[in-house]
């Protein structure tokens, strides 16, 4: 029984049983596959949040330069509805109506519903 034993240790030794076709390199090459990957798109989002913050940026001084510009035509605003009063109405032709008049509308009746009690 021992020298079976001893024989299909040296045989079992000596044979490759499982064929792995490379299996190692294969997964060696699958996780360096995925590292660059993933090293790509780290740079794609990376370049993409920095494009992002310049066009923020941009936008932002746009933002201040169109605020100063609000600002600059309500002050404009202000001066020339300062200077509008009665005399300039009537001068551009313009007149002051007395008379008072309202729309009104003639109500068609009531709506009569009918109780439908059980």
């Amino acid at each position: 029984m021992k020298t079976i034993a001893i024989k299909m240790n040296t045989y079992a030794k000596n044979v490759n049983i499982v064929n792995n076709n490379n299996l190692q390199k294969r997964i060696l090459n699958i996780l360096l596959g995925s590292l660059g990957a993933l090293a790509i798109c780290y740079v794609l989002f990376l370049g993409s949040m920095v494009s992002n913050i310049l066009v923020r940026k941009s936008l932002e001084s746009q933002t201040r330069t169109f605020s100063n510009q609000v600002s600059d035509l309500e002050v404009q605003y202000l001066m020339v509805s300062n200077k509008v009063d009665l005399n300039l109405a009537q001068s551009m032709g313009f007149s002051d109506t007395s008379l008072k008049s309202y729309a009104t509308r003639v109500s068609l009746g009531s709506l009569k519903t009918e109780s439908n009690e059980l």
